[in-house]
């Protein structure tokens, strides 16, 4: 099998994985070093530098051969499908190829387990060692840590790598025990404390001596699969709570479980993948990282899933009525967050505006308020917009109206002129 017969298996085997959206990374060029991670080819994949740049990756699995059995998984042991696997010196000199031809700007690595989770990261390890050391690549890489492998070889990995990410992928222990027989917890939640605790010794080490090598600087990610099991929205976003609060994870991302195969533990494969139900999530998640919400106030035990219909800032501020209306003049910064159609950006830019005058209505959009949203929640010297007439049956109607542009819409379809036809 040649080179590029392996990167068209491998890079399609590589499609699910949603983890690599944002690098982080701040290493600037440096002589004799190629590259730098501030910077429509198979396994091309763009993603977002620190200083907010789109850029491509090359998004490759090292190999899609696999001896665990995730019932979820096209690359599972039992899934009769087309294996390959790259050699570290192919991987590498793809990757330098890539990047020589201004094809990608870094490197997105990822693994199914071959042999066991320590072979595997030794073959990681190798391609990104031939990759820094012998062509000197200074871009991006992200490299994913296996559940089950050894701390040392973790350790290696990270200080190669750029960002390291151990998926979950399911929510919760039952999940694993029913779908993913061959992970646990510990195997899971390990690596992923480990990456956390060789990070920040690796930034206090920094602080005293300037040339301390950095371990995954970039910090790491991890991905949840949505619609895969049982699991609610509460569930989920209380485990993207912790996993915040206990790890400092940059980024958890959400995946609608797309159905590549029938069994009996998942939905049909006529099932659609739950993209809202994602993309609430996402939204939410935005919530509990920039704008001071918890996973407990957007959702509980009586109310553990999203309104569709509704983002979940809308939904919590509709059942938080008598926290509002917000008068712009006084509220500070994190009341002000709370209001839906206002932002970060915006909540700063009202902040500043009203140290020299008193803000009026009309004065927000200007902000960048979005005032279809937020003009049900605020007052400006204690009065509304002009002309704004709402109850609370109303008031909901309106941000359903106001938010069904931005849902998908229905297939349209083709009218005939049999449709329905009764002929009395």
């Amino acid at each position: 099998m040649d080179v590029l017969e392996k990167l068209t298996i491998l890079t399609d085997a590589a499609k699910y994985d949603a983890a690599c959206t944002s690098s982080g990374g701040s290493r600037v060029s440096r002589k004799g070093y190629i590259g730098n991670t501030s910077s429509s080819v198979a396994g091309c994949c763009h993603t977002f530098s620190a200083d907010g740049r789109c850029v491509s990756l090359l998004k490759v699995l090292m190999t899609n051969c696999c001896v665990f059995d995730c019932k979820y998984c096209v690359n599972r042991r039992s899934n009769d499908t087309k294996r390959a696997a790259f050699t570290p010196q192919e991987l590498a000199d793809l990757t330098i190829s890539f990047y020589r031809r201004n094809y990608i700007e870094g490197l997105f690595l990822s693994s199914g387990v071959l042999r066991s989770p320590d072979d595997t990261t030794e073959l990681m390890i190798r391609a990104l060692r031939i990759l820094r050391q012998e062509y000197r690549f200074n871009g991006y890489i992200h490299a994913k840590a296996i559940p089950g492998t050894a701390p040392e070889l973790v350790e290696q990995l990270g200080f190669l790598a750029d960002r390291m990410s151990v998926n979950i992928e399911l929510p919760s222990e039952a999940g694993l025990r029913a779908l993913a027989p061959d992970k646990t917890k510990h195997a899971i939640l390990a690596p992923m404390r480990q990456i956390q605790t060789r990070g920040r010794q690796s930034k206090e080490e920094l602080m005293k001596y300037r040339h301390a090598p950095k371990f995954a600087p970039a910090g790491q990610s991890t991905q949840l699969i949505v619609g895969a099991t049982q699991d609610s929205d509460y569930h989920i976003l209380r485990l993207s709570q912790g996993l915040y609060d206990q790890y400092r994870l940059k980024r958890v991302f959400y995946s609608a479980y797309v159905p590549v195969m029938e069994h009996a533990l998942l939905p049909s494969k006529e099932v659609k993948p739950p993209l809202l139900r994602e993309h609430r999530l996402y939204q939410a998640d935005w919530l509990l990282r920039f704008y001071g919400f918890r996973a407990e106030e957007l959702l509980d035990a009586q109310h553990p899933d999203f309104n569709p219909l509704v983002d979940p800032k809308c939904s919590w501020a509709l059942a938080h009525l008598s926290f509002f209306p917000v008068e712009v003049n006084r509220a500070d910064y994190e009341s002000l967050l709370r209001v839906p159609g206002i932002g970060v950006t915006s909540a700063k830019r009202i902040l500043s505006a009203r140290r020299s005058g008193r803000l009026r209505m009309e004065d927000l959009k200007k902000l960048g308020v979005v005032m279809k949203r937020a003009q049900y929640f605020l007052t400006a010297s204690g009065k509304r917009a002009e002309g704004l007439h709402f109850t609370s049956d109303s008031l909901l109607r309106n941000l359903i109206a106001a938010e069904r542009p931005l849902l998908p819409q229905p297939a349209m379809a083709q009218l005939s002129l049999f449709d329905h036809f009764d002929a009395g």
